[in-house]
């Protein structure tokens, strides 16, 4: 397997301090200069890595749903305490939804839909949460393919609720403790499927 260019392990270095950077400012505040100041390296540095201060925010848009993934797929490899997965993942999230700030970045891009390319890097990120919210709610519905519609919709309802509680979050609309339970009871309606009676 090829190693991988200095270059890439220097993207892979500054990415999280430039996503952040767009999470506390947001895109048009955000300065290649500032970017660069935290990052302590000279702009020109930054530009060799990326072509511009959209391909920076591009790259911190994919960075969120990496580091998400990461987090999720290195709690499912742990051993667990014979929850399904879901309901793990679920547990995990009521408890640190939030916690790195990085939905600010998000909200930021969606006031930049007008372009193209971060209209693209959104999009994408979603549909890659969506496919892998719905894997664990079919596993967790042990595989139901016929109801595969309302696990597509679903997972969509998952993703709606953890904005809405980013919502929540940035607002101060609910201490702590009542976000938590909020997104564990909402949650566990969604990733069941149970319909209101």
């Amino acid at each position: 397997m090829p190693r991988p260019s200095q270059a890439d392990e220097r993207r892979r270095q500054l990415l999280p301090i430039v996503a952040k950077t767009f999470a506390e400012l947001g895109y048009r505040r955000t300065t290649t200069a500032e970017l660069a100041k935290r990052c302590k390296v000279r702009e020109n540095i930054l530009y060799r890595l990326w072509r511009d201060k959209k391909a920076m925010f591009v790259a911190s848009i994919e960075f969120v749903y990496a580091l998400s993934a990461e987090t999720w797929r290195r709690l499912l490899a742990e051993r667990g305490d014979g929850k399904p997965p879901a309901e793990r993942l679920l547990q995990y999230e009521s408890e640190h939804h939030g916690e790195s700030g990085l939905q600010r970045l998000v909200f930021a891009g969606l006031s930049e839909t007008n372009d193209p390319a971060i209209r693209r890097a959104l999009r994408t990120m979603y549909r890659r949460f969506h496919r892998f919210i719905g894997e664990q709610i079919s596993d967790y519905r042990d595989g139901d393919r016929r109801r595969r519609p309302d696990i597509e919709a679903s997972a969509w309802a998952v993703i709606g609720l953890g904005t809405l509680a980013s919502i929540v979050q940035e607002l101060d609309l609910l201490k702590r403790s009542g976000r938590r339970r909020f997104m564990a009871d909402v949650g566990h309606v969604l990733i069941e499927g149970r319909t209101a009676t």
